[in-house]
């Protein structure tokens, strides 16, 4: 006689015998998840949602309406459960009145004061906030005085604008010493540029290189140096070059920065690229906005190396307050 007997560890019913033409199928086993652990990412971000809508004084409620996202996503996004894409995020951002910056979290959300700081700094011109900074590299003595003159004389620009050659041209003449980043930053690494980059990575080489300028701008009270590239990418390391030296910036057309370049034998970053011209004019486009910063401009294309020898000369001299 069969019958049904309970398995008494699962409770499971288990069949003495099969019954007539039943065909045997292996049983599914459940999947038992292996952590509950948030992603603290998440975790924060909801948080900061939480946050911002009680210092709104809002309703979970009221902020789905708002955003015109479901109370229950908004909730599992509060939770740390829920992986929003941007454009609801940037919804949410919207209904809580913020910026998406703010709700997806920076240091300058950190404390009231940021966030004042940033209300005060918001939808001025380039021109203030240059002043602001400059004036606030004052008051934390990270800076110089707006009318201070450094005889550190910084020059700025992408490969092939003539920063090596200008540069130690204009170092002979003012009788100072020339200092090439580079290979400043070789000398710490104890490698090439290529080798720190390969071996350790973009953001060791940035370390090296703020290092370098750093030694450079302590050792040399008087110097021309010829700066990396992408030095101003590091917003850091930029920073203390604006603070500390006589910037200049030594522009060039594409074409020319091109042209110089393969002359040079060099077309780092883009060796491997078949369209090396629309590459470097997507660098020197994403870059050109931070050149500008430099206090003046040279531009090296349309003239000869000795014309634009003498109009950085110029430049550098009435600066310097030095005679011509």
């Amino acid at each position: 006689m069969s019958s049904n007997i309970l398995h008494v560890s699962g409770l499971t019913p288990v069949l003495s015998e099969p019954p007539p033409g039943f065909a045997e199928v292996p049983f599914p086993v459940p999947h038992v998840a292996q952590t509950d652990e948030k992603n603290p990412f998440l975790v924060a971000l909801g948080e900061r949602v939480k946050a911002l809508r009680a210092r709104r004084g809002m309703t979970r409620k009221a902020v789905s309406i708002a955003a015109d996202v479901s109370e229950r996503h908004l909730a599992n996004l509060e939770y740390g459960e829920g992986n929003a894409s941007i454009l609801v995020l940037l919804q949410v951002s919207r209904a809580l009145h913020c910026s998406l910056a703010e709700l997806i979290g920076d240091v300058t959300t950190l404390s009231p004061e940021w966030l004042l700081i940033r209300e005060l700094l918001e939808g001025r011109d380039d021109t203030a906030l240059r002043r602001v900074r400059i004036a606030v590299g004052e008051l934390l003595g990270t800076g110089r005085s707006n009318t201070a003159i450094s005889s550190q004389v910084a020059l700025i620009g992408l490969r092939g604008a003539g920063k090596s050659t200008l540069g130690a041209m204009l170092a002979e003449d003012l009788g100072f010493p020339f200092v090439e980043l580079s290979r400043e930053i070789e000398k710490f690494a104890g490698c090439s540029v290529s080798e720190i980059q390969a071996l350790y990575g973009m953001n060791a080489y940035r370390r090296y290189e703020r290092r370098a300028l750093e030694e450079t701008i302590q050792i040399y009270p008087e110097a021309v140096i010829a700066t990396p590239g992408g030095l101003v990418s590091d917003p850091a390391t930029f920073n203390q070059l604006l603070s500390h030296c006589t910037t200049v910036w030594l522009q060039a057309d594409p074409e020319d920065h091109m042209r110089r370049v393969l002359a040079q034998g060099d077309l780092r970053p883009m060796a491997a690229s078949k369209q090396a011209m629309e590459d470097l004019k997507g660098i020197l486009s994403g870059r050109a906005a931070f050149y500008s910063k430099a206090q003046y401009k040279v531009d090296t294309s349309a003239q000869n190396l000795e014309s634009s020898f003498q109009v950085l000369r110029k430049t550098v001299r009435e600066a310097l307050q030095l005679p011509i």
